[in-house]
């Protein structure tokens, strides 16, 4: 009796502790569904911030494209010349913002130039849909550092020091021009968004790489 007894209590204690096993796993599997599930909302949460701001960015970015640059000045681009000449060029405005031009383009994939660059030359940059940043001994030295940084991240944009330019720091791009006195002018990101290879441009695709690189 004592030994059917004995078997009976194991019986009951592996049956407790099979209950018990099966609480501890609807208990882990409620558990891990719960995380998941928060998981998965936290994920698609930030994917839908991910996307509606980028969409903000581009809706930003296209509205800056439309709206005209404030103090920008513009040459009717069918009256500026674009022959190809081997001889030097008086253009009537500094920095030049088209006409006739070298043959050969300055380098404009983001080139940064620490002296001055010939004109006949980045004039052609123009032509291919660059903007050309300028900046006199007027600009800060702060200013100069941020735009040269701006310009290194920017396809189909060039930087150089220009003497005699009125503005301290000037944009540039194919009969468009526009002076700043900072670099946090939010018109230098308007005309860069405008401009670079913008609907200015005469030769949109043009190469930017494989021309003139300075000094």
């Amino acid at each position: 009796m004592a030994s059917r007894n004995t078997t009976n209590e194991r019986r009951a204690r592996v049956e407790q502790m099979r209950k018990a096993e099966q609480a501890r796993e609807r208990r882990n599997r409620i558990i891990t569904i719960s995380v998941s599930t928060v998981v998965v909302a936290a994920l698609v949460g930030f994917g839908a911030f991910v996307l509606n701001k980028k969409s903000d960015e581009q809706d930003k970015e296209a509205a800056a494209a439309k709206a005209p640059v404030t103090g920008e000045q513009s040459w009717d681009a069918k009256k500026l010349g674009r022959n190809h000449v081997d001889t030097a060029v008086t253009y009537e405005m500094k920095p030049p913002v088209g006409g006739d031009h070298n043959q050969v383009w300055m380098n404009c994939d983001g080139d940064v130039y620490t002296e001055a660059i010939p004109d006949v030359n980045a004039v052609h940059s123009l032509e291919h849909g660059a903007v050309w940043v300028t900046y006199s001994d007027k600009a800060a030295e702060a200013d100069v550092k941020k735009l040269g940084e701006k310009v290194k991240e920017t396809p189909f944009t060039l930087m150089s020091p220009y003497k005699d330019q009125k503005g301290a720091i000037m944009l540039s791009a194919w009969g468009k021009q526009v002076a700043v006195d900072s670099a946090d002018d939010p018109r230098v990101n308007q005309f860069f968004t405008k401009y670079v290879q913008g609907p200015q441009t005469p030769e949109p695709g043009a190469a930017c790489t494989g021309g003139l690189s300075g000094k």
